[in-house]
């Protein structure tokens, strides 16, 4: 038998036994188990629930569980130990099960790119189930799908599209016409040349990754930072190193301590409506910051992704439209301002590094939708998507405003926060030193899903990352009531 995996991965659980079929719970439970481990779907290491949690999940009592895990466990393989739980080992028996079956978890333990941390997976996973209060959610609501206008976009695309074939490699010449004209309205004067179609903002963030820096290089980013919670850079094995922050923006001056030497470095950034902590960048800051990294030679990643979603007043020029020598990588996306199902975001870049990416993107994926292009072309052609954004400012407006009111009325004495200008986010700080991670797990319990500011930060949080974005308004009230009876039942560490 071979020793356990150090895999401490939890299988996730999505079926029940049939209650009409004369076969007993508990030996369709093993054979369930039993054909998920030999098909390789849970790999060896893998952890299962604990009994108690697979008993409600599977509707049977626990003495059912059991039975079925004694058995499996006679096979050789499972194994149950105390404080590792029930892990999938590997074993003649379970080799003889299924011959032909390689161990994936050792191909998966070989793959470059890392797996995401478990509050990140139960977070991607539970956002689709059916009945979850989703309250740190970054995207817009449904409800604010704005159905008469994309009914005009469509009726005219039979007409203005010329063909669904494949796009160059930096993507559609006249969607990257029209987004050249838009960034002038934020003082960034680019070519179509200089601008990449991508799939999304993230693949922009991935392409920068696996094509221009080399393992152990340093990427810079404030502390929190939405980038902490992915596996972007991490994978292509460079350093993530956090800056702290204050109001006015990260404070670049700390970033010289950090840099050893004159190893390969990037300043990846959020001015604008900041994720998670929501803060603005002031102008002074900004001018600071850029003149730091023109000095030191530090290259900046500048993620415009909320800019567009102010609320009080249009926020400070993007650090991009100082840029004259093409120090910056500016990346938009109309996933936040729009809706993600279009899959369209954008680079803004000198040509040689615009050029590179985009044929690095042609090996990936062969281009992003051209019907997606299409369609973001037309919508920004036209006047139809300032007034659509001056419609989603004034939802945003009352949902911010809403959302306030129901922290005032049940977190005063919990939590302090500020009022966001823009974008999705509040970002709530307890008073109490409670476990965030404990907090997430009793939330969902409750059918309350959070985003714990752990997933952000560089050292131990006592933050949520909220969103009124995307809870409707007639539940926020009760939601953020319900979550304050939560974090006032949890112990104090």
């Amino acid at each position: 038998m071979a020793g356990y995996s150090t895999s401490t991965r939890v299988v996730e659980l999505s079926w029940k036994p049939d209650k009409e079929s004369k076969i007993p719970a508990y030996r369709q439970i093993i054979d369930y188990m039993s054909t998920k481990i030999s098909k390789g779907d849970w790999t060896i290491g893998s952890v299962l629930p604990s009994q108690r949690a697979m008993a409600r999940i599977f509707g049977v009592n626990r003495s059912t569980v059991v039975m079925a895990l004694q058995e499996l466990e006679s096979f050789g393989i499972i194994k149950g130990e105390v404080g590792k739980g029930t892990q999938v080992i590997s074993n003649t028996w379970s080799l003889l099960m299924s011959a032909s079956t390689p161990d994936w978890s050792q191909y998966l333990r070989s793959g470059l790119f890392k797996e995401n941390i478990p509050t990140i997976r139960m977070i991607n996973k539970m956002e689709f189930e059916e009945g979850i209060l989703r309250l740190g959610t970054g995207e817009l609501s449904p409800r604010l799908y704005p159905d008469q206008m994309m009914e005009k976009v469509f009726s005219r695309l039979p007409h203005a599209i010329s063909s669904l074939n494949y796009v160059e490699p930096l993507g559609l010449l006249e969607l990257r016409e029209v987004i050249c004209e838009k960034l002038k309205q934020k003082g960034i004067h680019c070519k179509p040349t200089n601008v990449l179609i991508t799939s999304g903002s993230l693949q922009a963030l991935q392409l920068i990754s696996v094509s221009m820096l080399h393992q152990g290089s340093s990427i810079f980013t404030e502390a929190p930072s939405y980038i902490k919670s992915l596996q972007v850079f991490q994978s292509a094995g460079m350093r993530l190193l956090g800056v702290p922050m204050d109001r006015e923006g990260i404070q670049y001056w700390k970033i010289a301590s950090e840099r050893t030497g004159r190893e390969e470095a990037l300043l990846y950034t959020i001015p604008t409506f900041h994720n998670p902590t929501g803060y603005v960048m002031s102008p002074r800051r900004r001018k600071e910051l850029f003149n730091f990294c023109t000095d030191t030679r530090l290259p900046i990643i500048e993620d415009d992704a909320y800019g567009d979603l102010w609320i009080d007043e249009a926020p400070p020029l993007p650090l991009k439209s100082m840029d004259k020598n093409g120090m910056i990588l500016y990346v938009g996306t109309i996933s936040k301002s729009l809706f993600p199902g279009l899959r369209v975001g954008w680079m803004v870049g000198s040509e040689s590094v615009v050029d590179r990416l985009g044929d690095v993107k042609m090996q990936m994926d062969y281009g992003a939708s051209s019907v997606s292009q299409w369609i973001l072309k037309e919508i920004l052609s036209s006047d139809v998507y300032d007034r659509y954004m001056n419609t989603t400012r004034s939802a945003l407006k009352k949902r911010r405003d809403t959302m306030l009111t129901a922290l005032e009325t049940y977190f005063r004495e919990l939590a302090d926060w500020e009022t966001p200008k823009g974008g999705f986010y509040i970002w709530l700080t307890l008073r109490n030193h409670i476990s965030v991670d404990k907090l997430f797990r009793q939330a969902l319990q409750e059918k309350i899903l959070l985003n714990p500011g752990s997933i952000y930060d560089f050292k131990r949080s006592n933050t949520l990352r909220l969103s009124y974005a995307y809870v409707d308004e007639d539940k926020m009230m009760v939601s953020v009531g319900r979550l304050a009876a939560i974090v006032a039942t949890c112990s104090i560490e």
